[in-house]
């Protein structure tokens, strides 16, 4: 087989990959290549679902306050150079009774790093956001810097700067296997071959595919999303609704406001296991399951039709203590393991990347390393389930 060369492949064109895509296309005579196993900008991907959370006080600890910032630059950098409105600022509300552990994380990351925000009583809350049905306990944390991201859109604007920067991409093109040689690493396709200086691995829930040595660590989390119409839709647009996250007892809710003008997203995940491969995780939640959710979304929230107007589900590989795997060894860079939080964080990973495939220097947390994941699964043992 006739091999085709370049400098760089980036393998996976969704989150993480569209964002390496974007950065690497800027370095000056550098050859790039990005292979996707399905089309440009697809429903398969974690990514998918018309919306995200993006927060600035992040409940994960401080680790995450200067990638989070980080980013924040980078999501502005990217609607600067694509035209494109890709962050809704209309600020984020975590919402759970005081003193509730991730809650009070939070709070204490806002103080250290002088994040603008609000801290709401309970009657406040109740004031001032009535579409939430707020328990005697509770209080609020309002994150002025966060808010929606469109991850759609930000995919394709990413991929299509590439583009204009000279990136090669070929989309519906699996990759079959990759080959690490003394002259750099083979990634055979369904539609030939290359031979690359340095890969990058950004395939997400598909990175055990190609690199066997993550299936130990990686497990997949099931990530449902759901959308309900309420009475009063008006009530719930960006301007009066910010996007949020709901802690009340046992339940989690996270969500957005309405972007289509009739309904507003409110997820929470039924009690998946846990699973090795794509293959294995279910594409709907049952009946069942859109039963409770509704039941328990009405609840939480004001003047809502416990119904789901639509409803998708996804998946994402997670870690057992949720830090991603931003790692290069020899002539790859893997970046994998975003544990449910990635999205909001996928422009610093692209960065990252293209930094690491560079040999440029850079911020990436050594614990991301993989060599450090495995000793600390020695540790920890594999991930079982859990979380959001």
């Amino acid at each position: 087989m006739d091999l085709q060369k370049t400098d760089v492949v980036v393998i996976g064109a969704g989150a993480v990959g569209s964002m390496a895509l974007w950065q690497l296309s800027k370095r000056e005579g550098l050859d790039v290549v990005g292979i996707e196993q399905y089309g440009r900008v697809h429903s398969h991907g974690s990514y998918a679902g018309e919306t995200r959370v993006f927060r600035t006080a992040v409940h994960e600890g401080g680790t995450y306050v200067k990638m989070i910032q980080r980013s924040r630059e980078l999501w502005r950098q990217l609607e600067a150079e694509s035209g494109r409105d890709i962050y809704s600022e209309v600020g984020c509300l975590s919402i759970a009774p005081e003193g509730f552990p991730d809650l009070e994380v939070a709070m204490a990351n806002v103080r250290e790093f002088d994040i603008p925000h609000r801290v709401l009583s309970n009657e406040e809350l109740r004031a001032e956001y009535p579409q939430h049905i707020v328990n005697d306990d509770d209080i609020a944390l309002l994150d002025e810097h966060g808010g929606g991201l469109r991850p759609e859109v930000a995919v394709m604007s990413a991929l299509d700067l590439a583009e204009q920067h000279g990136a090669r991409l070929f989309f519906n093109t699996p990759v079959i296997d990759i080959e690490e040689r003394a002259d750099g690493v083979v990634v055979r396709t369904t539609q030939g071959a290359w031979l690359a200086g340095t890969v990058v691995i950004a395939s997400g829930s598909w990175s055990t595919r190609l690199r066997p040595q993550l299936n130990e660590l990686l497990r997949l989390q099931v990530l449902g999303l759901t959308w309900f119409m309420p009475k009063d839709p008006e009530a719930f647009v960006p301007a009066k609704f910010p996007v949020f996250l709901r802690d009340a007892g046992a339940v989690h809710f996270f969500g957005a406001p309405s972007f289509d003008g009739y309904a507003f997203k409110a997820c929470t995940n039924p009690e998946w296991p846990v699973f090795r491969d794509v293959s294995e995780v279910p594409t709907h939640h049952t009946r069942e399951e859109l039963i409770r959710i509704g039941q328990r979304g009405a609840e939480l929230f004001a003047g809502v039709n416990p119904e789901p107007v639509r409803e998708s589900v996804h998946h994402c590989a997670y870690t057992p203590d949720r830090l991603p795997v931003v790692d290069r060894t020899d002539r790859v860079v893997t970046i994998t393991g975003l544990s449910g939080h990635g999205f909001k964080f996928s422009p610093q990973l692209g960065e990252w990347a293209a930094q690491l495939v560079q040999g440029e220097e850079h911020t990436v947390d050594p614990r991301f390393a993989l060599s450090e994941h495995m000793r600390r699964l020695a540790e920890l043992g594999p991930y079982t389930g859990g979380g959001h």
